[in-house]
């Protein structure tokens, strides 16, 4: 599977571009239009998630190194390194469900995603002070069983705390935090990010030292995720991930070089 074709667009597309292909397709493969169609819908799920990485300058940056360093696999790497939950955190696809609602007199966001991916999430919308929000809150695994602490993977307009509270209040529900991702640098020689394998890694934030399995031929640049070694959750839920972006060593001239010259750049 390849993010930019399943949008139809070209790999150096901008941000508007892919938006507007995102509408293109959502329209095309909407429930609403195809009668229940099941090659449609798994065809909407896979459109939802190319949109979602590529709209997100990261997610579509570490998708782009893959493709570089891995060539048509590009799609499995990624995976490795990102859930469906770390994929849908912070997208805007609700809000365009909504304006396409809207414009054509289709379901909305909540009907869509409740029969695409399950029952496993509720949706929310609060008034308080002048300010308003909405947002959604996943209890489960995207279209999977089994129950997991709610999450905010998005809340519009930033009012997350806001909209904490006005949740409890509304629903009388506590909702667990997700811990916070947590982002370092790993640097290894070039014979490791060749080889790969085991690496020793000095954890600051957790003040041990733990061991990582570094893929064979890691470029310079590339992300690799440590599930729940990031900040600890709150309230029983996850803790966030930790993530570790590759620095590939030169010889130590080069090094001091470089240095040199960010120090003058600066």
């Amino acid at each position: 599977m390849d993010y930019y074709q399943l949008l139809e667009i070209e790999s150096d597309a901008t941000a508007e571009q892919i938006k507007e292909a995102y509408r293109k397709q959502a329209l095309k493969y909407h429930p609403d239009r195809n009668n229940g169609d099941a090659a449609a819908a798994e065809k909407m799920k896979s459109v939802n998630e190319a949109y979602a990485v590529l709209s997100n300058p990261d997610k579509r940056r570490d998708y782009d190194l893959m493709k570089d360093r891995y060539g048509s696999s590009a799609y499995s790497q990624f995976r490795q390194n990102y859930s469906d939950q770390d994929i849908f955190r912070g997208s805007d696809i609700n809000g365009i469900f909504e304006e396409l609602a809207r414009t054509f007199g289709l379901r909305g966001f909540q009907d869509i995603f409740k029969e695409t991916y399950g029952n496993g999430y509720r949706t929310f919308q609060f008034r308080t002070n002048g300010m308003n929000g909405r947002g959604y809150v996943f209890t489960g695994n995207p279209g999977g069983g089994g129950q997991q602490p709610i999450q905010f993977p998005h809340l519009e307009g930033g009012l997350g705390k806001i909209a904490r509270f006005a949740f409890k209040k509304i629903s009388g529900m506590e909702l667990p935090e997700r811990g916070r991702d947590t982002f370092d640098t790993v640097r290894l020689s070039p014979e490791k990010a060749h080889a790969g394998g085991q690496h020793d890694y000095t954890h600051w934030g957790r003040g041990k030292k733990i061991k990582i399995r570094i893929p064979a031929g890691v470029a310079e640049g590339q992300k690799i995720r440590l599930a729940g070694m990031g900040e600890e959750g709150r309230g029983g839920a996850e803790a966030g991930d930790l993530y570790l972006k590759v620095h590939i060593k030169k010889p130590i001239v080069q090094e001091i070089k470089g240095f040199i010259q960010n120090l003058i750049n600066r």
